[in-house]
């Protein structure tokens, strides 16, 4: 029998996971699905937005009792932010929380830095301006930003440890709008070092979507909305783990290529046409 040689982690700077799929724990009706549906998917990494206002609900119970931080790895993230300055503050807020918990987390931060409230677009100065400050305090910056080859690449030269291009806007659910920008960013990133991490992070709406970001040969996939506003938060966060799972293999494999005509799938060429 052939053996399937085993795929490599994924290795973000100091961190090494084995799931590939990196969870958000926003938008849930209640933290009790939320708490369930990170277990189903697999994920070992999952993201928390570090404002004050953010960790509460509307009950006044802490999201950070529902997330046991010795089996994930936090990566706090500076969502809701519009300047260089505030994500900054946010970044060096988060490092403090996930130090008192003694969490891995602690050394790196997910970095957002919103232009406008309507799109939800990052602002490429602002977050490249971000980007430098936090490398040089330290963190390990994963970035997240437009699919612009030409910015993903200046990212990755300010020190970013991960540049994450977006599939589309945040919470839209279109999936990955523009493949061919995402192939110049790995072409641009990998360059000279196949192992820097690239993720998609932001506009998966279903399973499909993960399967094909990670057929495109990402490595990783960063994702939220997509299961926490599912019909069926639960039943969503086991489709996205064996959809990241799927799409790995079938990048490893190795797709047909695409052809205009068909091609027969039991060839005549060399068949012996038999006699009467």
């Amino acid at each position: 029998m052939i053996e399937i040689t085993p795929d490599s982690p994924l290795t973000i700077g100091s961190h090494t996971f084995r799931s590939r799929l990196i969870v958000g724990t926003g938008k849930y009706a209640r933290y009790e699905i939320m708490e369930q549906a990170l277990e189903l998917s697999g994920t070992e990494c999952i993201t928390v937005a570090v404002r004050r206002e953010r960790l509460l609900d509307a009950s006044g119970r802490n999201i950070l009792d529902f997330i046991d931080t010795r089996r994930y790895t936090i990566l706090p993230n500076t969502a809701g932010c519009f300047s260089a300055e505030d994500a900054v503050r946010v970044a060096r807020l988060g490092r403090e929380i996930l130090s008192q918990l003694n969490n891995p987390g602690a050394d790196w931060v997910k970095l957002e830095v919103l232009g406008d409230k309507r799109t939800l677009l990052p602002d490429p100065l602002a977050t490249l301006k971000a980007t430098e400050i936090l490398v040089n305090e330290g963190f390990q910056v994963l970035v997240y930003t437009t699919d612009d080859p030409v910015t993903a690449r200046r990212l990755k030269e300010a020190g970013a440890t991960s540049v994450m291009p977006a599939g589309s806007p945040i919470g839209s659910g279109q999936g990955v709008l523009n493949p061919n920008n995402i192939r110049i960013c790995l072409e641009y990133l990998k360059e000279n070092d196949s192992a820097y991490p690239v993720i998609v992070d932001a506009g998966v709406g279903t399973a499909s979507d993960v399967t094909f970001a990670m057929e495109l040969g990402v490595d990783g996939v960063l994702l939220n909305t997509g299961i926490a506003h599912a019909q069926d938060p639960l039943r969503m966060a086991v489709a996205m783990r064996a959809a990241a799972e799927a799409g790995r293999l079938a990048y490893l494999a190795g797709r047909i290529p695409k052809r205009l005509y068909a091609t027969a799938s039991s060839p005549t060429e060399g068949v012996i046409a038999a006699r009467n």
